[in-house]
């Protein structure tokens, strides 16, 4: 044993209180950069993280969880997966829209061409999680239940949510408004 420390109650309950503001002031950034890059697809995203997020959270209620600063991290990391996955999925809807589909086909084209890779990642990280639970300290088993909860709830929310919101979009009609609004 090279070194010992004892952290007091208050520090843990500091660092977790920043972990909380940094959680929120990252989503609300990334939130802005959606809606700002990809416009109103940014906006479906905003809100699908939104309801990602609400999800997330009453799994943590219900089972309970408790939110460590490696939770948090854990928490942190599985709401960067389910925002690049709503980037795949903006991408390949917009190499459809510049290939000449209307928007409902360009959304339909662009979600299949990214289910692959969104499932690949999220198999990979939830196996990952799996692998950290299983041989993990107590500390390093929050993070990966964190990580391996938010992966599954990304993939629901990024294919589901996220598809819902955008399939509507092909009821905005297809003029040089709506090619503005779904296109970068």
């Amino acid at each position: 044993l090279i070194s010992t420390q004892t952290i007091g109650a208050t520090l843990g309950e500091s660092a977790v209180n920043a972990g909380v503001k940094a959680t929120v002031m990252g989503f609300i950034l990334v939130a802005l950069f959606l809606i700002f890059w990809y416009r109103l697809p940014g906006l479906a995203a905003a809100v699908s993280l939104c309801i990602f997020v609400a999800i997330i959270l009453a799994l943590f209620k219900l089972m309970p969880v408790t939110l460590t600063a490696a939770g948090i991290a854990g928490f942190i990391i599985s709401i960067g997966i389910a925002v690049d996955a709503n980037v795949l999925i903006f991408e390949r809807v917009k190499e459809e829209l510049r290939a000449g589909r209307s928007i409902a086909d360009a959304t339909s084209f662009g979600f299949s061409r990214a289910w692959m890779s969104i499932r690949d990642s999220n198999i990979s990280t939830f196996i990952t999680a799996i692998i950290l639970f299983w041989f993990g300290t107590p500390l390093i088993k929050g993070f990966a239940l964190t990580l391996g909860m938010g992966v599954i709830v990304s993939l629901f929310s990024a294919i589901t949510v996220t598809r819902i919101f955008l399939s509507t979009l092909g009821f905005i009609g297809e003029g040089k408004v709506a090619r503005f609004l779904c296109r970068r």
